[in-house]
């Protein structure tokens, strides 16, 4: 994926001095054992290095700098495998600016019941050194995921790896950079947002730039480079013989061949993670980019229509949760509904821009006219997405604050859509249609989404603490009266969470 860097997370364990250096000695063993255990496997998105244990205030404090300074450390996992009192934790979780997570677990997972006594019960105080952890955590208000159950439960290896994934993509984030070509489609809402405050929330910035820097970026690609890529979507694809050397549209996928070509070149040389651009604002392009978006996102890029910024971001992020999986991840907008009583269904869908890497099936590249935009018929790619468990995500600015709203939901099979022009997908929401649909629009969930069949309620849960957002999510628990009242105690919560003005 492109822009992706190394990352690792440190386990530090803690303790005290109380019970001497050969408690230490067995203390760092067990730490050791627990890391060597968890890396082993193939659970995990990501490496862990141990980083020692911690038995003072400057020790702690020590590791915590450091690793808020190392840009490889993705977080820490901390354990108190022995007592840990945890005043000694406030200097240096105050100073660390990485994800935190508190793993509650134990080295051995049964207790030798017949040989138990002291000297077993002074090494293994887990059950209660992570809860006085624990409150000391709740008392500074960290946001942390807690993960609970022997080290070597693949529940547990699950959790910290949905963590990791999310931690990766926060590291993702910091210091990101977006493009935005033009503004936003005029006189829509969703789509605006604040992005300074966006740049102070998440880490990453939003940079604007005229169509006609990608125009003038394009007029660089040479004719050997087109022919080229034209040739490998010959290979990788089905298409249309219109399309083809030869035929009478040929030159189309030519042209889309250079905006692909100079629209990568452009990201690249900018060291943008994703980008916007709108149909109202296409100046010096004959055609709006399709199969040239659709194929930049799956080599990793964030997009949305429209202006809108903020899916991007969020695109990317959920990519880089999933990389090294499927790699099932696209902008999405719901765009119309099948409401038969009892089956209702959503059809998402875009005007052009669907990743292939939620695709099933032969993927066709055709062209067809665009009914908006006023320009030349776009190329496209066509096909039906994964069946399966999948999520749909979308992050809105509600004014005050930035929330994340998600939807479980299933992709299903559908009939064929012979005329339908686009890439698409149809699901089934969770709990059901009426109930999600509804709390998504009280959330104020936009119609741009990030969809995924690699993301996890969990991820999103873990990213939204990283980032210390709001998280509305709709899934197979959710009544509306809940969620209505969840929405407006999160009205007062999130006021105070942030502090008071003086």
């Amino acid at each position: 994926m492109i822009g992706l860097k190394p990352l690792k997370f440190w386990f530090v364990c803690g303790s005290q001095h109380l019970y001497g250096p050969e408690t230490l000695a067995q203390v760092g063993d067990g730490a050791k054992t627990v890391v060597e255990g968890l890396t082993k496997g193939d659970r995990l998105a990501l490496p862990i290095e141990f980083a020692g244990v911690v038995t003072t205030a400057d020790e702690i404090a020590d590791v915590c700098r450091r690793a808020s300074a190392d840009p490889e450390c993705g977080g820490l996992i901390i354990w108190m495998h022995t007592f840990s009192p945890a005043k000694m934790w406030i200097r240096g979780l105050s100073q660390l600016t990485k994800p935190l997570l508190h793993l509650h677990t134990q080295l051995l997972a049964e207790l030798p019941w017949d040989s138990i006594d002291m000297d077993y019960m002074n090494l293994h105080q887990a059950a209660h050194g992570d809860r006085e952890a624990g409150f000391m955590h709740t008392r500074m208000r960290l946001g942390r995921k807690v993960a609970a159950g022997h080290w070597s439960d693949p529940e547990t290896q699950d959790r910290i790896d949905a963590w990791m994934r999310a931690a990766r993509a926060w590291d993702d984030w910091q210091g990101a950079k977006f493009c935005r070509f033009g503004d936003n489609m005029r006189n829509v809402a969703v789509t605006e947002g604040d992005k300074v405050g966006a740049e102070m929330a998440f880490g990453f910035a939003v940079h604007g730039y005229g169509i006609m820097d990608l125009a003038d970026r394009m007029a660089e690609i040479s004719d050997a480079e087109v022919e080229a890529l034209a040739t490998e979507y010959m290979d990788l694809y089905d298409v249309d013989p219109v399309l083809a050397p030869g035929g009478e549209r040929h030159a189309a996928l030519l042209y889309n061949a250079k905006q692909e070509l100079g629209l990568g070149a452009f990201l690249a040389e900018g060291g943008f993670k994703g980008f916007t651009h709108t149909f109202e604002d296409l100046h010096g392009l004959s055609q709006l980019p399709g199969i040239a978006t659709q194929r930049l996102m799956a080599q990793g890029y964030g997009f949305a229509g429209e202006g809108d910024w903020k899916t991007p971001a969020l695109v990317r992020a959920m990519k880089v949760m999933g990389h090294g999986m499927s790699g099932a991840t696209s902008f999405m907008e719901d765009y119309t509904y099948d409401l038969t009583p009892g089956k209702e269904k959503v059809l998402g869908s875009h005007m052009l821009e669907v990743c292939p890497t939620i695709a099933e099936g032969k993927i066709r590249v055709e062209i067809h006219p665009l009914g908006i935009g006023g320009k030349d018929d776009p190329v496209r790619l066509v096909f039906n997405s994964k069946k399966g468990p999948a999520i749909n995500a979308s992050l809105v600015d509600i004014g005050n604050r930035f929330r994340l709203v998600a939807n479980t939901v299933t992709s299903v099979d559908h009939p064929d859509l012979p005329k339908l022009p686009v890439a698409r997908a149809v699901w089934e929401c969770h709990p059901d249609f009426k109930t999600a649909v509804s709390a998504w629009i009280l959330a104020g969930g936009a119609h741009h989404t990030a969809y995924s069949n690699d993301v996890t309620a969990e991820m999103l849960e873990d990213f939204a603490t990283i980032a210390g957002i709001e998280l509305a999510l709709i899934d197979d628990e959710t009544t509306l009266s809940a969620f209505k009242q969840t929405l407006r105690s999160n009205e007062v919560y999130w006021h105070i969470a942030k502090g008071f003005y003086a």
